[in-house]
């Protein structure tokens, strides 16, 4: 049995060994508890068959417990210092492979395509650098990737974002745009004592499903988010207010936003927190006729 790396003495021995320091500006916090890394790959619900995807192993904590499990792990590794000791720390491990790239700028569809040959079961597990996480949650979710989903460590405060419900204070089109395309929801708290260093802030596991189509399908995706971003722009505003300062040539157009409204029985004085991902749905669809032209 290989010792776990994911213990305290562990961990400052491979850093030791390696003279590695953390690197503020890559959100570097790596986990030193093995029964959390455990639990969120019990989360993933992954078997034999399964392969991951890991962004940003670090020192191969997470890697090695996913390794356990699965038949394949690809990760991808943005820090050039982390390789060697990688190499290293999951030399045990065969099934597993780090590609020495930004997964932003990468190609994650050919990644799968190339590594994953005759799995099905794909799951995304990994603790985000919290600098980046909604970017590449996104993108992941955007590139219709074949992926059962994706569970993922974040700051508490951006899980709570994401799977907020209408009329909350945290509910915003990150939870519109990423509940739209998965059923979203917290199912960790992690205290900040398990990390080495210790970040500032509490984190939180969130698991999400893909659905089989978006929650409700409109006329065109990229313009339902930039009604729904639009309509956050001020929080304290009137839906109206920030849809007139969101869409192109809005002021001009009030009275064709207020028809949209009405059509849709949405009052024009209701904020954006108060509207239900399907009323911003009914929403974009009734105003796309009026802006389709001049949407970029």
């Amino acid at each position: 049995m290989h010792k776990d790396i994911a213990t305290p003495v562990r961990t400052k021995k491979i850093l030791e060994k390696y003279g590695f320091s953390f690197k503020k500006s890559l959100g570097q916090n790596f986990l030193i508890d093995t029964n959390i890394l455990r639990n969120i790959v019990e989360y993933a619900g992954l078997t034999g068959e399964s392969g991951a995807i890991e962004v940003g192993p670090g020192i191969g904590a997470l890697t090695e417990q996913l390794a356990k499990v699965c038949k394949k792990v690809v990760a991808f590794e943005i820090d050039q210092r982390l390789l060697p000791i990688l190499d290293d720390t999951l030399s045990p491990y065969p099934n597993t492979k780090i590609i020495h790239q930004d997964v932003l700028k990468a190609n994650v569809k050919d990644v799968i395509k190339e590594e994953f040959t005759e799995i099905e079961d794909i799951m995304v597990v990994a603790n985000l650098p919290y600098y980046v996480t909604t970017p590449i949650i996104m993108k992941l979710l955007e590139e219709q990737l074949p992926i059962r989903g994706i569970v993922c460590m974040l700051q508490k405060e951006v899980a709570d974002r994401i799977s907020a419900k209408p009329g909350t204070k945290e509910y915003g089109s990150l939870s519109i745009a990423i509940q739209y395309y998965t059923e979203a929801e917290t199912v960790m708290i992690v205290p900040k004592t398990v990390f080495m260093p210790q970040p500032n802030v509490d984190s939180a596991v969130i698991k999400l499903v893909k659905r089989k189509e978006p929650l409700f399908p409109v006329k065109d995706e990229n313009f339902f988010f930039t009604v729904t971003r639009g309509s956050f722009i001020q929080r304290r505003k009137t839906i109206i207010n920030n849809l007139m300062s969101a869409l192109p040539n809005g002021k001009e157009k009030k009275e064709l936003i207020l028809s949209a409204l009405s059509e849709v029985g949405i009052e024009s004085n209701r904020r954006g927190e108060s509207l239900s991902i399907e009323e911003f749905a009914k929403l974009s669809d009734a105003l796309y006729p009026y802006f389709h032209e001049t949407t970029v």
